[in-house]
């Protein structure tokens, strides 16, 4: 089934009265010709008036204050998607050499998606990687987006805890090793550094029926939680999408629900309170298919993960894509 119900559950628990916060949300998966967001509902306890509207790049941001004093906040998204089976593409992919010769005219139109950002910046370590994914890109474009992608799922290690929400690329670069939101800026990064316009995927990965032999590997590495993959325009295609902390195609499983230069654009929930208590924030996210091979719903649920961050920090403590 490609009809998805998917709960996205975000807590902050204080250890004193705090007031005046001022949220935001990128929680609505996003509607194209590849989905639907046939529904969608953002609550908040406690109670609060949301309002919504569309940003830059087109994603929703929902927006809510609660100005009373509290100490616990909970946001939580639901949302019903249906993937939609793509359309066949026999389009021939863009040369390198091509590129190189409009690439002036496309850094302009696209100058967001190539400029160097907090979270990615044109670094000298990531042009080794670049020459490796020319050596194996077959001359194309296309190539190009697939073999950077293929070199950081080959090159680097995925371990939860190796780095922080705010991390840089240079940390992955650093350690050889990160998480979905590295792996995804660090392909942002190649494709830049090459002059290649890319965005960073904010979204989610549903899980393979507890069956399939890759059903554990995916609970682990990038599965059963918020993710983040890379999308490279690709001329003569469009935006193609790859997935380096699997390794595998991005498909009809991928929902996508924002889009940015990086994880900063698309930070799930943000903020700022105002209080000198610290804060613990737990995020809980739930993916069921419509409905299962016997036509019954199944829920999978994920295990809560748990950060504490300094306690002096005023802005809410965003969730690092897993």
């Amino acid at each position: 089934m490609n009809r998805y119900h998917l709960v996205h559950v975000t807590e902050f628990h204080y250890d004193g009265s705090v007031s005046e916060s001022y949220n935001e949300v990128r929680l609505r998966p996003v509607d194209d010709e590849r989905q639907s967001c046939l529904s969608f509902r953002l609550t908040t306890s406690p109670g609060s008036r949301i309002t919504a509207h569309r940003e830059a790049f087109g994603n929703w941001v929902h927006l809510f204050n609660i100005l009373r004093e509290h100490r616990h906040l909970r946001v939580e998204a639901e949302s019903v998607v249906l993937a939609h089976e793509p359309f066949p593409d026999g389009a021939a992919s863009m040369s390198l050499s091509e590129f190189e010769r409009q690439e002036k005219d496309l850094r302009d139109q696209y100058f967001d998606f190539v400029a160097p950002t907090v979270y990615v910046p044109h670094l000298p370590e990531l042009r080794g990687l670049v020459e490796a994914a020319e050596q194996g890109s077959g001359g194309s474009v296309a190539g190009f987006a697939r073999a950077a992608s293929d070199l950081i799922k080959e090159r680097f290690r995925y371990v939860k805890g190796a780095t922080q929400v705010h991390s840089s690329i240079a940390d992955s670069l650093a350690t050889g090793a990160g998480v979905c939101q590295d792996f995804a800026q660090l392909v942002l990064g190649v494709a830049r550094m090459r002059g290649l316009p890319a965005r960073y995927v904010s979204g989610y990965l549903v899980p393979r029926p507890a069956a399939e032999p890759e059903a554990s590997l995916e609970e682990v590495v990038g599965g059963q939680a918020s993710h983040a993959w890379t999308e490279v325009l690709v001329f003569g295609k469009g935006w193609m999408a790859f997935d380096p902390t699997l390794g595998a195609p991005v498909g009809l499983r991928h929902v996508r629900v924002a889009y940015g230069r990086d994880y900063g654009d698309v930070a799930p929930v943000g903020g700022v309170y105002k209080g000198q208590a610290g804060q613990r924030v737990s995020v809980n996210v739930r993916v069921r298919p419509a409905l299962d091979s016997e036509g019954h719903e199944q829920l999978q649920r994920t295990a809560a993960t748990s950060l504490r961050p300094p306690e002096d920090e005023r802005p809410q403590q965003p969730e690092q894509q897993q």
